[in-house]
């Protein structure tokens, strides 16, 4: 079931690369940089991940990250994702699985637990995100 929403960022492309893929096809790498809030408390999130375009046109991919707070809680993420481009410049838009370890106890809540979201990509690398609980 999903509940609470506990994921909110908006945030900016900060590099790409393109990477060998599989069978001759290329995989993009994609970092970012965003702010916002993970349960309620403000938090930095830095990330990367690797998009791969199937023949059908959509893009699959896996990436990882962590969150930091300004008062030093630290989380981890890992997650998949699949999307489809926008038509605009570098725009796309996903749908995301991820899961979060953190020893942290205002993060704690999200050990064991996916979340999971929307993830969007204007033409200029502007991104946003939530995501929500999945119990």
């Amino acid at each position: 079931m999903i509940g609470e929403k506990v994921q909110e960022i908006v945030g900016k492309i900060t590099g790409t690369r393109v990477l060998a893929g599989d069978g001759g096809g290329v995989k993009v790498e994609t970092s970012f940089q965003g702010a916002g809030k993970l349960v309620g408390v403000d938090t930095i999130e830095l990330g990367t991940y690797e998009s791969t375009m199937t023949p059908s046109g959509h893009l699959h991919g896996d990436g990882h990250g962590t969150s930091m707070s300004p008062t030093g809680d630290m989380a981890s993420w890992k997650g998949s994702e699949v999307g489809k481009p926008t038509g605009k410049g570098m725009g796309a838009s996903y749908r995301y699985a991820v899961y979060f370890q953190t020893t942290s106890p205002k993060w704690s809540r999200l050990n064991g637990v996916v979340v999971v979201g929307e993830w969007e990509i204007d033409e200029n690398g502007n991104t946003k995100g939530q995501g929500w609980e999945w119990k």
